[in-house]
């Protein structure tokens, strides 16, 4: 007999433990990461604790996100943002081109990236042009107050020291980043 109850009760599984609750088709499955290519190793994007990633990749494409058992960090755990990390990568709403939207418009209208690239440094230029102080209340300061930067937890150490080399090149005073790894 194929039914759950009837194999928890005739069979050595009483309490219904594992196997008299297992189909045939359950016990013919395999776990995605077993027929993994390669496992890269990642830290979570989401916030600022630096939970370790192992990344199952097969035929190119990433099939699994787990936690990093090695990882000092969380030891294999990751909270639910983490655990679902593996939709940045595979899931139906990601973006994969710029959208605009226009200062007062209502709707989102696509751009390809080296417009959207110039827009970006010609309004950089134009706040750094209308936002600099050669000196301030009599002291030499030569900065801008026209534009700040904020790093997100996705950075690393590595990554946020370049955004801040790129920002006091470019005259800003307001560097913060959220590099906690």
């Amino acid at each position: 007999m194929r039914w759950p109850a009837f194999r928890q009760l005739t069979g050595s599984d009483r309490h219904g433990l594992g196997a008299a609750a297992k189909s045939r088709r359950t016990r013919e499955l395999t776990p995605r990461t077993a027929t993994a290519d390669s496992v890269i190793k990642s830290v979570c994007p989401y916030c600022a604790v630096g939970c370790g990633q192992n990344v199952y990749v097969q035929d190119g494409r990433v099939t699994q996100i787990k936690g990093d058992p090695d990882s000092p960090v969380s030891r294999g755990r990751l909270c639910p943002k983490g655990s679902a990390s593996l939709q940045l990568t595979t899931g139906d709403a990601r973006q994969y081109q710029v959208l605009y939207r226009r200062p007062g418009g209502r709707s989102w209208e696509h751009l390809d990236l080296d417009t959207a690239m110039d827009m970006i440094a010609d309004r950089v230029i134009a706040s750094r042009r209308e936002g600099w102080q050669w000196e301030h209340q009599g002291k030499r300061t030569r900065r801008t107050m026209g534009f700040a930067s904020l790093g997100g937890a996705t950075l690393d150490n590595e990554e946020n020291y370049l955004m801040k080399k790129l920002f006091t090149a470019l005259g800003a005073i307001q560097i913060e980043n959220q590099a906690r790894i």
